[in-house]
């Protein structure tokens, strides 16, 4: 039993480093292989844990107890199952819910506030800064309005027309103005 619950051990830490250290390779070199995988709870990374898992937890039980064989599999099993669950549901699926993409569509962006740049002028193109997700990015914009617009004032945009903003200038309340100053 020690050689199966080492091999264990010593195959999922080695599987780890691998993985770590050659994963890009080795995912694109085994292409749709793996596709069995892709149930959630089948992870390499929750594998590969559950394997090494097995392994440590029978050497301790092996080590330090006096259980017999059998009892001592069936145990290590289930702290295996119930370490991948954890890692699972504390390290996998954060991490798939954590990927954000920092992609967008120009349009988008209708009804968001901006700030005018470079001026817009009532006839032609400005450029308007708008705040996307935790970066700011600059756009050409012309007046929807057909006012001129000065740079530094705030600005919704109206539509977006052959990638181009459409903007008014926001009015703001006169109340806010007083609260802020």
């Amino acid at each position: 039993m020690e050689a199966l619950f080492w091999g264990c051990l010593v195959g999922g830490v080695l599987f780890a480093v691998v993985t770590v250290l050659l994963g890009d390779v080795l995912s694109s070199a085994m292409d749709g292989m793996l596709d069995f995988l892709s149930v959630d709870f089948l992870k390499p990374v929750v594998l590969a844990s559950g394997i090494t898992i097995f392994g440590g937890a029978g050497i301790m039980l092996e080590k330090y107890t006096d259980l017999s064989s059998v009892p001592q599999v069936i145990l290590s099993l289930l702290i295996a199952i119930l370490l991948s669950i954890a890692v699972y549901f504390g390290y996998v699926r954060p991490m798939e819910n954590s990927e954000n993409s920092t992609g967008f569509s120009v349009r988008e962006l209708a009804g968001r506030i901006g700030e005018v740049t470079i001026p817009v002028p009532a006839q032609g193109f400005g450029e308007v800064m708008v705040k996307v997700g935790a970066g700011n990015t600059l756009h050409i914009a012309a007046s929807f309005d057909q006012k001129p617009v000065a740079a530094g004032v705030r600005v919704v945009i109206v539509d977006v027309a052959e990638d181009v903003l459409r903007v008014s200038e926001l009015e703001e309340r006169k109340g806010e103005d007083e609260e802020h100053a």
